[in-house]
């Protein structure tokens, strides 16, 4: 218990994972925190161990391990991955199959884009996962702002197209599809449209704006300005999605940034993603040094998959 007591009081207030391990060294519960050291100490407090289940676990821990993670939705995400690749013994609310959603491009001619909580290897690409489903229907709503897109499961090979096996529908009529089951768009311009919508998921937004903004500007010339201001709308959507990004500096495009400061016997090992100046992705691992630990295997512990 003595032991337990130095471990919990040298935990920090930041938000993380912390996981419980058994005399044998088996993990038996994986837990997430906004306060480290507030939430593990709260296992140990008079009123936790009245609880049958929480003393059974108690009794059972014999250390206690933690990675600090930058926010909770962090922390939210790390808990459910550790806990269905480990499955600890005392964790029952995430062994479900329950995940957190996805958005798939699928693999297949003409591909929709939908959210997904299964992650299937058939060669779709998906992108997340996210916390939250709110953050994922926006994304969605505006792609299909964006983009004419099919959603229906109809097999679009070009031999059914030439065919006419399909009739368009109701998704046609409203403008939310350019009906590519009837040879109505070409899968170039579908595809165009894919690659675009890849870029902004990416994050790579600023080159999407780009193309929109030439775009507009032939339709200009063209005297084409209903579909030049069809093409403006849908640059200020972007850059109003673009304006909610954390910006870091616009004079830095697309970079990896690793950081490691070492203090006593801590090391934290920070990640950026960075994609035209905005921060896209951010990882922050605490490690306790070992006296056989380099720098070089702290960086490769901290973000092995």
């Amino acid at each position: 218990m003595e032991l337990l007591k130095k471990i919990i009081s040298t935990l920090p207030g930041s938000p993380g994972v912390y996981q419980f391990f058994n005399s044998d060294g088996k993990i038996i519960y994986v837990g997430k925190a906004k306060n480290l050291k507030k939430r593990v100490s709260s296992y140990f407090t008079t009123k936790n161990t009245k609880s049958y289940k929480i003393n059974t676990l108690v009794k059972q821990i014999s250390d206690i391990k933690h990675i600090v993670v930058n926010s909770e939705q962090d922390a939210l995400l790390l808990e459910n991955n550790l806990i269905k690749k480990l499955q600890p013994k005392y964790n029952v609310l995430l062994k479900d199959d329950k995940t957190f959603p996805w958005i798939c491009i699928k693999k297949e001619s003409f591909p929709r884009i939908f959210s997904t909580r299964r992650f299937v290897r058939d060669g779709s690409e998906y992108f997340g996962p996210y916390t939250s489903a709110y953050m994922v229907k926006t994304l969605l709503s505006l792609i299909r702002e964006l983009y004419p897109l099919r959603t229906c499961s109809y097999n679009l090979t070009k031999e059914n197209i030439l065919k006419g096996n399909f009739k368009k529908c109701l998704e046609y009529h409203m403008g939310n599809c350019k009906a590519p089951c009837e040879g109505l768009q070409s899968k170039d311009d579908y595809e165009n449209s894919i690659h675009q919508i890849k870029n902004v998921l990416k994050g790579n937004i600023q080159e999407v704006i780009a193309y929109l903004k030439n775009t507009m500007l032939e339709f200009s010339k063209a005297y084409q300005f209903e579909n030049a201001e069809v093409i403006k709308q849908k640059i200020l959507l972007l850059e109003r999605y673009k304006s909610k990004s954390t910006i870091v500096n616009p004079k830095l495009k697309n970079i990896d940034v690793y950081s490691y400061i070492e203090k006593n016997t801590i090391s934290v090992v920070n990640f950026l993603k960075i994609v035209n100046g905005a921060i896209i992705q951010s990882h922050t691992v605490e490690l306790k040094n070992r006296f056989e630990d380099t720098k070089e295997s702290l960086f490769t512990y901290a973000f092995l998959d």
